[in-house]
């Protein structure tokens, strides 16, 4: 698939809000039922390790999307972030969201992040392939961890990435 991928910008924002609201309509991607404003995306994301992907042929249309968050403010976990990777529906299993991780992954050791983690929906498989394919491990399961409304309580899986170029 040729793609392109770059830096987020502010003004990609409302590409990425739809991507992110097709996961939504998932209900295997989050547990997020609505979109948040920018402001309140911008304010939970790493800035230095966002990234957009598309189309070279549509460079206005966003087509997917990878970012970081913080896991705490305490200084000792700095090198500690969640990943987020969302791509829209049609470009599903192509490749996409494997070069998003991929290129997320050396973003976040450039930005001197050792450790990467991410809670996946149990009954997403595709995600915890893709993961599990760009080097990440289960580590466990959380049971019952949070509802989906009309569906029930829900397992996560926690899966994470260890550096091997950061904090060694």
């Amino acid at each position: 698939m040729d793609v392109i991928t770059r830096n987020m910008r502010s003004e990609d924002w409302l590409g990425v809000a739809t991507v992110y609201y097709e996961g939504i309509q998932t209900r295997l991607a989050t547990f997020q039922t609505e979109v948040p404003t920018w402001d309140v995306w911008d304010s939970g994301h790493v800035k230095a390790c966002r990234l957009v992907a598309f189309d070279p042929n549509e460079p206005e249309q966003i087509i997917g999307f990878a970012a970081l968050s913080p896991t705490s403010s305490r200084c000792v976990y700095a090198g500690v972030a969640e990943v987020s990777v969302y791509v829209r529906e049609a470009y599903r299993g192509q490749g996409l969201g494997k070069q998003l991780l991929t290129s997320l992954v050396e973003a976040s050791e450039e930005a001197g992040y050792w450790t990467l983690q991410s809670g996946i929906i149990a009954d997403n498989q595709g995600s915890i392939a893709l993961h599990e394919a760009c080097g990440f491990k289960i580590v466990g399961r959380r049971e019952r961890l949070a509802q989906m409304q009309k569906i029930g309580w829900m397992d996560v899986i926690l899966m994470e990435r260890r550096s091997q170029k950061v904090g060694l």
